[in-house]
């Protein structure tokens, strides 16, 4: 069976590094350019994990894992924060909203991908 991430950032260019890292791991991608569109999609989608990035326009990272975190069919879902920041009070805002883990970009690709399989069991 494979697996379903959303991957939310407001870079078309980072969408794209982060569809061919997770379709070249045989994972289904789909994606979202910020947090209210992550939401649009969620609608439609019940993904086994979710990535998202902190800083994007019209719905930032924190506030889509709070949303999704108060969707009771989405509460549980592992949420990853990819991000440039790096700083630890961002990363204890983000666990306190619900993030399940944290990888600064640049990313390496296998190790996002092995995070992934690792948060879906």
């Amino acid at each position: 069976m494979s697996i379903s991430v959303l991957a939310v950032d407001d870079s078309r260019t980072m969408r794209d590094m982060l569809r061919l890292a997770l379709v070249d791991a045989g994972m289904d991608a789909h994606l979202a350019e910020d947090g209210q569109h992550g939401l649009e999609v969620l609608g439609d989608l019940e993904p086994d994990a979710i990535i998202t990035d902190i800083n994007m326009p019209r719905m930032d990272g924190f506030g889509f894992i709070d949303a999704v975190r108060g969707i009771d069919r989405l509460r549980n879902i592992p949420i990853l924060v990819l991000t440039t920041e790096s700083a630890e009070e961002l990363k204890a805002k983000a666990r306190r909203a619900g993030a399940t883990g944290w990888i600064v970009k640049p990313f390496d690709p296998d190790k996002l991908v092995r995070a992934l399989r690792m948060v879906t069991g």
